[in-house]
């Protein structure tokens, strides 16, 4: 994955590369509420166990678990809302018909702050397999394994 310039990594969701194979990945931004995003200033977000769905016609974020500001008053979030995703309607329309079609999630892998905004990585992932799951940490290791020899010779 490529370095970008300017932008601020807030949080990842690795268990996500472990347990879906990504076949596209695209970003989107957020709809958030102000004290939502100061929470995410001070990095108090977890993206475990979330997804993406469309309803009604509109990208929505499930189950991303923004923790209250501390210093909020009444006026502070939900912690576990869905928050709707800002993605071009013909994106949606793509993504819908995919999903229809195959078997397949949205899976939000990052988010980030780029130029003062908080955006979300998405993938577009197919569930692995448990055998699956084992023959990639087997090709991974592998590759490692080759890595280290090919660095001892030279």
């Amino acid at each position: 994955m490529k370095k970008d310039i300017g932008v601020k990594p807030i949080a990842s969701n690795k268990k996500a590369r472990h347990k879906f194979e990504f076949l596209e990945r695209f970003e989107a931004g957020i709809e958030l509420k102000g004290t939502e995003v100061k929470s995410l200033r001070e990095g108090k977000v977890s993206l475990q166990e979330s997804y993406a769905r469309i309803r009604g016609g509109e990208l929505f974020l499930i189950g991303a678990n923004i923790a209250h500001y501390d210093p909020g008053s009444y006026l502070n979030h939900e912690p576990d809302r869905p928050r709707k995703l800002l993605v071009h309607r013909r994106e949606i329309v793509r993504l819908d018909k995919l999903l229809s079609e195959k078997r397949l999630t949205i899976v939000p892998v990052r988010m980030y702050f780029k130029r003062g905004m908080v955006k979300v990585e998405l993938a577009l992932a197919r569930g692995r397999l448990k055998y699956e799951k084992r023959q990639t940490i087997r090709e991974r290791d592998d590759q490692i394994r080759i890595k280290r020899e090919m660095s001892r010779r030279r």
